[in-house]
């Protein structure tokens, strides 16, 4: 059972495929009212359609005032007490090859995105009851892996981010914790693949498992069994759990 408050509403960003659908569905399923932020309005819509989510808001993380606007519409509709800032990407390059605007892109997006996220729905929450805000990093949040120094930056600031606010919203209803999954089996991890086939020869399968090895497991993790730590995170018994980095990763970390 996931404990979540009864008619809770959560909001939950890049909510239109992978991670993210997938635990806006399990939001669902826990009996919440699920509003998704995106950039690609068809791709949400079909989300809702197939009974995933409830509302949509079009934005696009990395702009504040696009933020701004969605939440506070989302908001209007019904107060938020859940914040999942899930959305992110994640491109790969040599440190080397690796310049401000490509080091910009992955902190806006994987980093400030978060940051805008949560600074638009703290004030509303703050004095609610009962409040949840998880980030979904990234076991790159926890270690370092070649050819990524940009997104792993990004996603080490989210961790830091989530131990310190953490602290400072310990006296109030409020938790804030972060998922990082490891590999996990999403269209991201497919580009991944498609890179690594592109740039060395290989095949998918050699691809795939050049991917999974990083799992003691020697698999990729499924979205769902993600989706299941963020909605335990989320529940009302979690209450204690704050300021943590939950890797999902099969024992990497």
């Amino acid at each position: 059972m996931s404990g979540l408050p009864h008619s809770s509403h959560a909001l939950v960003t890049g909510g239109s495929r992978g991670i993210g659908r997938r635990i806006a569905a399990a939001m669902v399923g826990a009996g919440a009212t699920v509003t998704i932020i995106g950039r690609d309005r068809a791709t949400m819509e079909a989300v809702v359609a197939a009974g995933e989510a409830h509302f949509i808001e079009v934005a696009d993380v990395a702009n504040q005032a696009s933020v701004n606007a969605a939440v506070a519409a989302a908001a209007a509709r019904k107060p938020i007490d859940i914040l999942v800032a899930n959305a992110g990407s994640a491109q790969s390059a040599p440190f080397a090859k690796s310049d401000a605007a490509f080091f910009r892109r992955m902190i806006d997006v994987n980093f400030m995105g978060v940051v805008y996220a949560i600074q638009a729905v703290l004030p509303g929450m703050k004095n609610r009851p009962y409040g949840r805000i998880v980030a979904v990093a990234s076991t790159a949040g926890l270690k370092g892996y070649p050819y990524v120094s940009a997104y792993s930056a990004a996603k080490h600031a989210v961790v830091g981010l989530v131990r310190s606010l953490a602290l400072e919203l310990a006296g109030t209803s409020l938790t804030v914790n972060a998922v990082c999954p490891g590999f996990t089996d999403t269209d991201l991890v497919s580009a991944s693949v498609e890179n690594i086939m592109k740039k060395t020869g290989r095949s998918r399968e050699q691809a795939l498992a050049e991917l999974a090895r990083h799992n003691p497991q020697g698999r990729l993790v499924s979205p769902a069994e993600v989706a299941d730590a963020v909605l335990w995170l989320c529940g009302e018994k979690a209450s204690a759990i704050t300021g943590q980095a939950i890797a999902v990763a099969g024992g990497e970390i």
